[in-house]
């Protein structure tokens, strides 16, 4: 596919194909994805990553895209978190090209606190929800740092 395993779009084909465990995919779920895609060739698969891309960024479906994101890191039985410096890495990966400036004082944030090991589900989507509270007061954008309005949104 010339694509690196980095790449957002992996993880983009992971939820297309509703894959459940992380760098494996079943044949059910591969053909469950190509179908979706109408792929049958590895040329059409890469032909249909810009479609999928596009599918992703709707809002109808990227909240969906970004729960997944966090469910398929979740390498192990029964895990309920990830570690801060994944969630750092996949913050960049899921949100970075939607939120720029929001992801990386986050990111900031995160990795000089000493509060937080890990983060939940729930704190995972309440930065999504958070990022896009924020672009409904622009206003808020210029007079408050981050940590003041994380502290405001709890």
């Amino acid at each position: 596919m010339e694509v690196d395993h980095t790449d957002v779009r992996i993880l983009m084909l992971a939820w297309k194909m509703k894959a459940e465990k992380q760098g494996y995919f079943t044949l059910e779920e591969w053909r469950r994805g190509m179908k979706a895609l109408r792929a049958d060739t590895v040329s059409k698969l890469r032909k249909a990553l810009p479609e999928l891309e596009k599918e992703v960024k709707r809002p109808s479906n990227f909240e969906d895209f970004y729960s997944y994101s966090f469910c398929y890191c979740l390498t192990e039985e029964k895990q309920k978190s990830i570690d801060i410096e994944s969630i750092c890495q996949l913050l960049d990966l899921v949100l970075g090209s939607h939120f720029r400036a929001q992801v990386d004082y986050f990111i900031e944030y995160l990795k000089i606190q000493s509060d937080y090991k890990v983060i939940n589900m729930d704190q995972w989507m309440g930065f999504f929800r958070f990022c896009n509270e924020w672009l409904k007061f622009p206003v808020l954008a210029t007079t408050l740092s981050l940590a003041e309005k994380i502290e405001e949104y709890k």
